[in-house]
């Protein structure tokens, strides 16, 4: 059976899918024939381009075409085509999808599909949704830039709200715990930071001369809710927002929450030290 989309009459060979790289060419049912050019794929992979070049077998007959087995499904097969001829690209919805067209674009070293792929597996989506896989797939395939960014974007969430996958047994010992120091460096990094500048006071706080050179007493609360807080998700995303800031106003004097609001400047250069820290393996 013939792909609808790859059959093209001028194709010098084939592709065939789901069947085992042997002499016979014993293939499933599900075995999909792909009639593609030569051209094409020598020129969008330098392992076919090195394979196309031997000296191919002689036939009898000018109509038989060459046929090239492929162990991968014609799902895999098809979207790396479309990466590859010039048409619309494959939609990749899933990590399950995408997961084995990456490895076959690396196998077969098609350099197009692979940074295609490369953008796809950091999209917002992605990341927003499985993190940790997505780093296990950046560093199983030796994708640094990727492995950085999904570094990144889990340190916005604790590392034992990710759920497990597959995947993540391709995880290198080296590579966890490459991720695990990071986050424990950049949580210590960050309550280093948390100490008050000598302008925090609060009005009533600090209007006596005994209390004049304490901090107010909202700081306490925030400083100890911050600590745990960062030691969890070692970013500034929460510990500067609205909600998190009122709860510390409600444990101070009633003029804490003054002096809260008043204190904007400090927040913003907190939280510009705290984001400048590393935040990539």
């Amino acid at each position: 059976m013939y792909s609808p989309t790859f059959n093209f009459h001028d194709g010098d060979f084939i592709l065939r899918s789901d069947c085992p790289h042997d002499d016979k060419l014993m293939c499933s049912a599900k075995s999909i024939d792909f009639r593609v050019h030569r051209c094409i794929l020598s020129a969008s992979s330098q392992l076919f381009e090195g394979m196309l070049s031997l000296p191919q077998p002689t036939s009898d007959s000018d109509s038989i075409i060459p046929i090239i087995p492929f162990p991968e499904t014609s799902e895999v097969l098809e979207a790396l085509m479309r990466h590859v001829y010039p048409m619309e690209a494959p939609v990749i919805r899933t990590l399950d999808e995408l997961a084995p067209i990456l490895e076959a674009a690396r196998k077969y070293d098609f350099t197009v599909a692979i940074d295609a792929l490369r953008r796809r597996l950091v999209s917002p989506e992605f990341l927003d949704a499985s993190p940790l896989r997505v780093y296990g797939l950046a560093t199983r395939y030796e994708l640094d830039e990727e492995a950085g960014i999904a570094s990144r974007a889990l340190l916005n969430m604790p590392l034992s709200s990710q759920v497990p996958h597959e995947d993540l047994k391709h995880i290198t010992a080296y590579d966890y715990h490459r991720l695990v120091v990071l986050r424990e460096e950049r949580a210590l990094a960050a309550i280093s930071l948390l100490t008050p500048s000598r302008d925090l006071k609060c009005m009533q706080c600090n209007g006596r001369w005994d209390t004049a050179r304490e901090p107010p007493r909202w700081w306490m609360d925030y400083r100890e809710r911050a600590k745990e807080e960062l030691r969890v998700r070692p970013t500034s995303g929460v510990i500067f927002s609205l909600p998190f800031l009122q709860q510390s106003a409600q444990k101070g004097c009633t003029g804490c929450a003054a002096s809260i609001l008043s204190s904007s400047w400090f927040f913003a250069q907190l939280q510009q030290s705290i984001d400048e820290l590393p935040s990539t393996v």
